[in-house]
């Protein structure tokens, strides 16, 4: 049976046939959309469970709506099939991709330049995808809706890079986010949780990388024997949870332990973890990261 999560990549015409019908969709020809909140919830069915999160400006190809205006549909980045609930959010994008990238842990957008005007304040994460309009005195001014000049509105230029420059230490990334609240499906500097932790990190570092835990453990990196000495950078994987490493003695992670992204002594979380009853290490994966470009 075809997991949920790679339904569009992977279901066979019978299969999305049986779908359409169970879930009274109606097929359309795909169309690519971008976030246009802070972020999108994707979820594991109408009116379900959270799944994954879309940030803004990241892509989403709807290929089947339902009457009640949920679609279905994948993410562009990592082919993660999932519900919208409300698809107009997403056609509010501007036509342009894209053109940078939020680089700082958490940003904002507001509707004027300049750091001692008042204004309605949009919060943005980490990882958001703006398009740039120009920018002048320190201050980018983003296209924020679609046909409407009126809602441009400013980013701090500091807090953004083009979105093809690339890090090189996805720990560096990830440690950004320490003291981010944990929370289950979450992919932003809002809330996050293990996976997407991973995710946010990779992406920065231009590492393709799905969405869940056990999808990463599945096609991160090299597996390492048991017992090779962990180094930064390297992942360690659990029965539904994976972290970083740190340094060898230190891993980070989001968990709902601390409620947050933490640095936890090695040796200390892995008899946690255990006592848990989530079992031992079930991976040991290493990356290889290109230098930053």
């Amino acid at each position: 049976m075809t997991d949920r999560r790679r339904f569009w990549a992977e279901a066979t015409e019978a299969e999305i046939s049986r779908a359409c019908c169970r879930d009274g969709l109606r097929l359309v020809d795909p169309r690519l959309l971008r976030g246009i909140l802070p972020v999108t919830d994707i979820f594991a069915a109408q009116r379900g469970a959270r799944d994954r999160q879309l940030l803004r400006g990241q892509a989403f190809t709807i290929r089947a709506v339902a009457e009640d205006g949920w679609a279905h549909g994948e993410t562009l980045t990592d082919g993660y099939s999932g519900w919208i609930e409300n698809a107009d959010d997403l056609r509010r994008h501007p036509a342009d991709a894209p053109t940078h990238r939020v680089v700082a842990a958490q940003s904002y957008a507001k509707d004027n330049s300049g750091l001692k005007t008042s204004g309605e304040v949009t919060p943005l994460s980490m990882g958001a995808e703006l398009v740039v309009l120009d920018a002048t005195d320190g201050w980018a001014r983003i296209a924020w809706a679609r046909g409407q000049a009126d809602k441009d509105l400013f980013v701090p230029s500091q807090h953004l890079a083009p979105v093809d420059w690339l890090k090189s230490d996805p720990v560096a990334v990830a440690e950004r986010l320490i003291g981010t609240p944990y929370l289950w499906g979450g992919n932003s500097a809002l809330g996050i949780d293990c996976s997407g932790l991973v995710q946010i990190a990779c992406h920065a570092c231009g590492v393709n990388c799905p969405g869940d835990s056990d999808q990463q453990e599945a096609a991160l990196g090299e597996t390492l024997s048991p017992g090779t000495t962990p180094r930064r950078g390297d992942l360690l994987f659990w029965r539904g949870h994976v972290a970083w490493v740190a340094d060898r003695d230190t891993l980070l992670h989001a968990n709902a332990h601390h409620m947050a992204v933490a640095h936890e002594p090695l040796t200390k979380a892995l008899a946690r973890i255990v006592a848990q009853g989530e079992g031992p290490v079930t991976r040991h994966a290493r990356l290889h990261v290109d230098p930053a470009s």
